[in-house]
């Protein structure tokens, strides 16, 4: 897929443009981030070098401004992702409250490693830095949703409650 086959909806564009409007005339590239989290809710939960092109393009920056932005934050996805993305919060107070062994417990559930997504497409597991529950540890993320307080057991429930959902939505 090249730049040129690349393009928003005509509500999705709206929108970007409407965002783009917030900002100074010449200060375009502060609304990348919001800009970015649309691109990947539009091109099926990632971000591929041609869509941060098209991104770049529209906010008249250099795609390598877009690549550096992308790739820092854990919310944006470089690769595809499957339907539902979870994941775990692997910074100091999740650590010290098991989130090593919830990892571990999830990679043998699903049969993937962290960072692969399982044959039928539906799970991909992740680690990420601090998702702001530290008094709730052990946390995880699937689609926007906190799960917090975690044990093997409710990881477990999660995981089953989730699996029966089909399409990709906001939380899975």
């Amino acid at each position: 897929m090249t730049t040129t086959d690349i393009k928003f909806s005509d509500e999705t564009l709206a929108l970007v443009q409407k965002t783009i409007r917030r900002y100074p005339q010449g200060r375009q590239k502060s609304a990348l981030l919001p800009v970015l989290h649309l691109a990947q809710a539009e091109f099926d939960g990632w971000l591929s070098a041609p869509v941060m092109d098209y991104v770049a393009s529209l906010l008249d920056i250099k795609p390598i401004e877009v690549y550096e932005v992308a790739s820092f934050y854990s919310m944006f996805n470089l690769e595809p992702v499957g339907k539902c993305l979870i994941e775990v919060c692997h910074t100091s107070s999740c650590w010290l409250l098991g989130a090593d062994d919830i990892v571990k417990h999830l990679e043998q559930k699903l049969g993937i490693k962290k960072g692969q997504t399982t044959p039928d497409g539906k799970f991909t597991l992740k680690t990420v830095e601090c998702l702001g529950s530290c008094g709730t540890a052990p946390m995880m993320m699937i689609g926007a949703q906190f799960h917090e307080n975690l044990t093997l057991e409710k990881v477990d429930a999660i995981v089953e409650e989730w699996d029966g959902k089909g399409e990709r939505s906001r939380y899975c």
